[in-house]
Order: structure tokens, then C-alpha cells, then sequence
């Protein structure tokens, strides 16, 4: 067995398998919070973003626009470009994850495609070489205008069974530029049956149309798969003040979902700081939410 993540300390995750992480979120009971940083602008006062999110309490960091073959953080200075996500674990100690796009090249569009770098194309090259630089979880997902679809983001968790020993997410949080259904039943069984540890869907309020009772049906078969459901706040709604994420927040976890992602817009590269704050308070109470921020990175 192992601590709940609410709970545990930083020497207790980072020292965390995929399935041991996974159990540790699941004991939560749908109070878990990742937040989502892009990783190529500044933060202030020469840190990351990863760390201003961690001291507010995120418990989770996925870090977006990351190319795996060329380590870049801002604000992390390391003299060795494979020791990046180590240092910033260390400065964290937190759980970091990657989003790995698995791009179609047939996807119909409904808006103009960017091309990507291959660093951050989901690949079984790009999947070990996350695994190389100890990531402990990747996100396959698509950001605006990527191109990627759900038949491609099931063939990614296929390939990363046999390629990355972490926690996998799967899932998409918007349309990613695609004309066809953001979550339905079809795809989330497709993905958990491909090995996804965890399903990744929109937040409710978030994307026009999906309702709680559509995300009710795929958390409850998901459960039954023994899988974890994270909602997300894709669509810069993490910039809409406090009463919206409370909102959302508590509308999502009555729908039942364990894990609650908060995006990386406003400032344009993490939601603002008393947003995430709120988040935690509204789905764990206020003293997880100090706990988890005032719990030294040391412990």
C-alpha cells in the first residue's frame, strides 16, 4: 500500500512507481490537483512556473510545449541538459509529466495546423527518451490546432506501454483543431483498453455541449475498467476568476473525477496563482490545501 497523495510527502512520490502513483491518487478520493505550465517563457524573479505552481498548491506538474530532445525549462539552470527534469523534481518535489501530441496527418481539420517539433510528437523514440529523463507521467493530448485525434492517441498509450514504465493519461481536453467528438464512450474504452491509466476528459463548463451526465457515464465505466478520470480546464477558462473554477471544480468532482487539471493560460503560461488556490480549497478543503503548501519539499 502506499500514502495517499494528499498526505504523503515529497520523498514518498518521487520515490512512486506508475501504479504506486496511481493508487496514491485513487486513495485521494478525488482530491488531486495537477496543474499544467508551459515551460518556454519566464516566470518572475528567475523562477519556473513549475515551482510558483507547486508553492500554491498543485500536487502534480505537467509541463506543455516540452521538447524531449531538446530539455528546455525557463528558469532552470542546469549544466546538463538530461539532468532538467531531475532538478526540477528536486526543486518541486513534485511528480512531473510531459505532453507527448500524437499528431494524425489524415485528421479533418476545422482549423489551421501547426507543425510541430518532434520532441513533442508522441513517438516510441520521443516515450523513451521521456522515460530516459525520469519523467513520472505523460499526458497524451493535443493543444489547439495540433492535429491530433483519438484513434492516434490510442495507438500512443499502445506504444507507451512498451516504452515508459510511468503513469499514462489519455485523453483530450478540446477539439485540438479536429472535427469530431472531444470525449465519447467509443474512444474511452479504446484508450483503457489500450492501457491507460488514466482518462482524460474536458471539464464540465468547459467545452459546449458536454454535460455532467455524459461525464458520469464515462467515469463510471472507466472505474469499472479500475482506471482514474482527470477533468480538465483546457480552454482559458483557468483565467475567469475565482467563482468559475469553484464552479466547475465542484460540478466536476460530483461527477466523480480523482484527479482536477487547471490549464496554462492567462498569463499565457499558468493559470494565476489564487486560481489554483481555489481549486484546492474547493475540492479538498482548506486544510489539505495548506498542507500541501506549506509541507517542505525536504520531508
Amino acid at each position: 500500500m502506499v500514502t495517499r497523495l494528499i498526505s504523503a510527502n515529497s520523498s514518498e512520490l518521487l520515490k512512486m512507481n506508475g501504479d504506486q502513483l496511481k493508487q496514491s491518487i485513487k486513495a485521494s478520493e478525488g482530491r488531486t490537483v495537477l496543474s499544467e505550465n508551459v515551460v518556454i517563457q519566464p516566470a518572475i524573479d528567475g523562477l519556473t512556473m513549475s515551482e510558483i505552481a507547486a508553492a500554491f498548491g498543485a500536487d502534480l506538474i505537467l509541463l506543455n510545449l516540452f521538447d524531449v530532445f531538446e530539455p528546455q525549462v525557463s528558469g532552470l539552470d542546469v549544466k546538463d541538459q538530461k539532468m532538467t527534469v531531475k532538478k526540477l523534481k528536486e526543486l518541486t518535489g513534485r511528480p512531473i509529466g510531459v505532453n507527448l501530441e500524437p499528431v494524425d496527418p489524415d485528421a479533418k481539420m476545422e482549423s489551421t495546423k501547426f507543425t510541430l517539433p518532434k520532441g513533442r510528437i508522441a513517438s516510441a523514440e520521443s516515450m523513451r527518451r521521456a522515460e530516459e529523463l525520469g519523467f513520472n507521467f505523460v499526458c497524451f493530448t493535443g493543444n489547439p490546432g495540433s492535429g491530433v485525434t483519438n484513434k492516434m492517441i490510442v495507438e500512443a498509450v499502445k506504444t507507451a506501454k512498451e516504452n515508459f514504465s510511468g503513469m499514462i493519461i489519455a485523453g483530450k481536453m478540446h477539439g485540438a483543431g479536429v472535427d469530431e467528438p472531444v470525449a465519447d464512450e467509443e474512444s474511452v474504452k479504446a484508450m483503457i483498453d489500450a492501457g491507460a491509466d488514466v482518462i482524460l476528459v474536458p471539464a464540465v463548463g468547459t467545452v459546449p455541449g458536454f454535460t455532467s451526465d455524459e461525464l458520469i457515464k464515462i467515469v463510471k465505466i472507466v472505474h469499472q475498467h479500475n482506471g482514474l478520470v482527470m477533468s480538465t480546464i483546457g480552454t482559458s477558462q483557468e483565467s475567469s476568476g475565482k467563482d468559475v473554477i469553484r464552479e466547475i471544480a465542484l460540478k466536476n468532482k460530483t461527477c466523480g473525477v480523482d484527479i482536477q487539471h487547471i490549464g496554462d493560460a492567462a498569463w499565457g503560461v499558468l493559470p494565476p496563482t489564487e486560481t489554483i488556490f481555489e481549486l484546492s480549497k474547493t475540492i479538498r478543503g482548506l486544510n489539505h490545501t495548506i498542507a500541501r503548501m506549506a509541507r517542505s519539499i525536504n520531508r
